[in-house]
């Protein structure tokens, strides 16, 4: 019968349409990259989806954020993804956490119900809880590197973490994660030299801060600010997507 995921299904037949429909993909993270793996993993049927950020869209969002519009700033990332999910697949199921993922907020999740993880925050300490979670409950995870202050789109790569270079975040992954005993991790990075941002105070949201009221985490805190643009965040987001798929359904080129 014809659907929404018929073309999808040209490619990968109606059992990968099942498998997707079947699958329940945990993103940690709705932000530039999260936010285009959402839309990319809706649009292929996947039938379970858990949202988790506890961020707010902010105007400086617009950029590079898929659920950044003017009529949506100030509402919860997680609301506004769900909304769009639903609007693409009714039938899928959402759920939303309004957490900052970290080692204190990791025992709300249970990974054994997951099938896939995604990783695209963007604080170490994070992405390192993630990955051993991930690891102990034998789920398949995927994380982003660095994706500010990129200008290359074409730069990324999908690689084993050991296997990076160039990524000053894959760098301190590499080590910390040598440290814990783990022994591989999938992960899109760049090979790009990242560049250093502007340092114009002018523009800068660390004095001139428009987070919306109740944003727990702002950008005055950070030491630095960094720079993006449409191109590059949404390209690390749509290749962490197309990982998830083909594994989910289990495509590779040399079967296809």
């Amino acid at each position: 019968m014809l659907n929404q995921f018929s073309r999808t299904q040209l490619l990968i037949g109606a059992d990968g349409m099942e498998k997707l429909f079947s699958s329940r993909v945990a993103v940690f993270g709705i932000g530039g990259v999260g936010g285009f793996t959402v839309e990319a993993l809706a649009r292929s049927g996947v039938g379970a989806i858990d949202l988790i950020d506890d961020d707010k869209v902010c105007l400086t969002n617009l950029n590079r954020q898929l659920l950044a519009t003017r009529k949506t700033v100030g509402k919860y990332k997680v609301d506004v993804a769900e909304e769009r999910i639903l609007e693409i697949n009714p039938n899928a199921v959402v759920r939303k956490y309004k957490t900052f993922y970290m080692p204190d907020t990791a025992d709300q999740f249970d990974f054994s119900e997951y099938d896939y993880v995604v990783d695209a925050i963007d604080t170490v300490t994070g992405k390192i809880a993630l990955v051993m979670q991930a690891k102990e409950a034998g789920v398949p995870i995927i994380s982003c590197m660095g994706a500010g202050n990129k200008m290359d789109p074409t730069a990324f790569e999908v690689a084993d973490i050991y296997k990076t270079s160039m990524c000053p975040l894959a760098r301190v992954m590499r080590t910390e994660l040598r440290k814990r005993g783990v022994k591989s991790l999938k992960v899109v990075y760049s090979k790009e030299p990242p560049m250093t941002p502007l340092d114009d105070m002018t523009i800068s949201c660390r004095t001139h801060c428009i987070c919306p009221p109740g944003t727990a985490r702002k950008c005055t805190e950070r030491r630095q600010v960094p720079g993006s643009n449409a191109f590059v965040p949404s390209v690390a987001g749509l290749i962490i997507a197309g990982e998830v798929i083909k594994d989910l359904v289990g495509y590779s080129a040399k079967n296809s």
